[in-house]
């Protein structure tokens, strides 16, 4: 069972809230439809419920509100607006990332795809599934954990009959399972239709509860649609013949040449129209919208169940309601390293970047080979002086940036709440994959280069240098600092571009304030570090193992190490405020 009980919305630029002291309940076994015009605040109050708009009351699910459940996915669909995914990624992939973030098997979503039809569908890219696919692939998601409870916003907007009669099925299939379905709609027939209980709302507050045989008897009932070039003349024909044979008609413009007759049959409309000469172009029976209920619904419980009628702002004040709802973080997944390897791999971007890197790295390698006097490291990185960085560095700060830019451009970790978790355990992921994709990266262009002057040149051209360790510790060093300065300058400023950005200024901006800084006199040096570090009796380490941290002290000393080194601790210091600022916020 869903509760939900006293939302209202915070007021916006003092004017009243979209939803005030709203109050119902979505039983258990059935399908509840949440219905309003447009601007009646179905949505707002959706996402009061689930926490994703600050305001007061409390929805309970089961009995615990959102935030107290250990697994949400597990227990609560969801589907707010289109699929936030990226338009290049399949609908398999799509799931089965999401699966990732839910902690379930991948296996559920080749399950989820047989289930909501789109089993032939499953390597189509999200980008080109049409409106009603589009919607298939949403239910999925809110699936794919299995939950009790469904919450869904206009799920059947823009579909075709058929395709809404196929989502009503589905609904009261999970229904009789004994799940919840709670979904917000605009058309009254189709609620009547759709659902066995009708909340109404208007003006944000609550107008009617009732059962829907209970809400067809007092909101809807049958009419006449009739559609002809003279309206106003039939309609005082069949108004003048009504008063005649006094019986109840009732006969509303519904603007153009359209009609609507209330307490009429098409044939006595018909038959008046030939009597009197006027051309009728369509006549049907339809059923019609009465307008909110003038009385009051039966309770479920055998009581009366009060019906409040729109209009001013309730009197009762904030302080007398539910505790304040806060905005709280979106959960991140529960098998971040396996998500982020899934939304990585999952479109071809991450290949053609890979494979575009390769090509260009080899091309310049031969060309700086041609012009003779470019040093060898130079060589196999492919870094001509004209370039601030080589390609491979660059490809992997790129990579980088889209780890947390698309994330915020396609949020699928945070369905309707416009931000992306900044938990530790995603963060941690990314920085591992992210960087061990820099480290193949920087491999396999270091070896496609050296077989491209191999094969162009011979193979004296290519000998293995006596500081082959410092030289390949700088290398990936440099790569892995390019990945992550573009992971957290997207991470900061949620784009990729601005990631990017982060990368290109350790080379432009940082090092030659960083050169500058070092080529004045100095009458320190680090030598003798690892023995000074040696003497701390909490660290002990090898003697072998001096050569090799004094050669990681050269790295980082170097004015590229060094600048990557400060513009990497300057981000991870901006990720971290923003980070403890949205909390704060939250």
């Amino acid at each position: 069972m869903l509760q939900a009980i006293g939302l209202t919305s915070a007021p916006r630029h003092d004017r009243p809230p979209f939803v005030e002291d709203l109050t119902f309940e979505a039983p258990s076994g059935c399908v509840t439809a949440l219905l309003g015009a447009p601007g009646s605040g179905k949505t707002t109050a959706l996402r009061l419920m689930l926490e994703i708009e600050a305001g007061r009351g409390v929805t309970y699910f089961k009995g615990r509100p959102l935030h107290r459940i250990g697994h949400p996915a597990r227990e609560v669909g969801v589907l707010l607006g289109d699929v936030p995914g990226h338009p290049a990624r399949t609908a398999r992939g799509q799931l089965r990332m999401l699966c990732a973030a839910a902690g379930v098997p991948a296996s559920r979503a080749d399950e989820l795809l047989e289930v909501v039809g789109l089993a032939g569908l499953g390597d189509q890219r999200i980008g080109t599934l049409s409106a009603g696919m589009d919607r298939r692939l949403g239910l999925a998601s809110a699936l794919l954990g299995d939950p009790h409870t469904l919450v869904l916003d206009e799920p059947a907007e823009g579909l075709s009959p058929r395709e809404r009669s196929w989502l009503h099925g589905l609904l009261r299939a999970h229904a009789a399972e004994g799940g919840t379905v709670l979904h917000a709609i605009s058309d009254p027939r189709e609620a009547a239709h759709a659902a066995d209980r009708v909340i109404t709302i208007d003006g944000g507050r609550l107008v009617a509860d009732q059962d829907v045989r209970e809400f067809a008897r007092t909101r809807l009932r049958p009419r006449v649609a009739v559609r002809t070039p003279h309206a106003a003349r039939l309609a005082a024909v069949v108004s003048r013949e009504a008063r005649a044979a006094r019986r109840s008609v009732e006969v509303v413009a519904e603007g153009g040449a359209r009609l609507s007759v209330y307490g009429s049959s098409c044939a006595e409309v018909g038959d008046a129209a030939y009597r009197h000469g006027v051309p009728v172009h369509q006549l049907a029976d339809e059923t019609g919208d009465a307008g909110p209920p003038a009385v009051p619904a039966a309770d479920p419980d055998g009581g009366p169940r009060r019906i409040v009628p729109p209009g001013p702002a309730s009197t009762v004040a904030i302080s007398q309601l539910p505790p304040p709802i806060t905005v709280r973080p979106a959960r991140g997944p529960l098998r971040p390293l396996r998500y982020e390897l899934r939304r990585l791999f999952g479109v071809r971007t991450t290949a053609l970047i890979l494979a575009g890197v390769l090509a260009v790295s080899a091309g310049i390698s031969v060309l700086l080979a041609r012009t003779g006097g470019t040093p060898l490291p130079r060589l196999l990185a492919a870094w001509p002086d004209l370039l601030p960085l080589p390609p491979a560095a660059f490809a992997a700060g790129l990579l980088g940036a889209l780890c947390f830019g698309d994330e915020f451009r396609y949020p699928a970790l945070a369905a309707g709440r416009g931000t992306v978790p900044r938990r530790l355990g995603l963060l941690v992921a990314k920085l591992l994959v992210s960087g061990g994709v820099a480290v193949l990266l920087a491999g396999l262009s270091v070896l496609a280069n050296a077989e491209a002057l191999r094969l162009v040149y011979g193979g004296d051209l290519v000998t293995v240098p006596v500081n082959a360790p410092q030289m390949t510790a700088s290398w990936l060093g440099l790569s892995i600092g390019c990945a992550w300065a573009g992971l957290l300058g997207a991470g900061v400023f949620r784009l990729a571009l601005a990631g990017v950005a982060a990368v290109l200024a350790v080379p432009v901006l940082v090092l030659p304030l960083v050169q500058r800084l070092l080529a004045g006199p100095s009458v320190r040096s680090v030598a003798g570090l690892p023995g000074r570090l040696r003497e701390l009796g909490w660290l002990q380490w090898p003697n072998e193992a001096d050569r090799w941290a004094m050669a990681a002290v050269r790295v980082v000393t170097q004015p590229v190490g060094l600048a990557l080194s400060l513009s990497l601790a300057a981000l991870v210091c901006a990720y971290a405020f923003t980070g403890l600022r949205g909390r704060a916020r939250w």
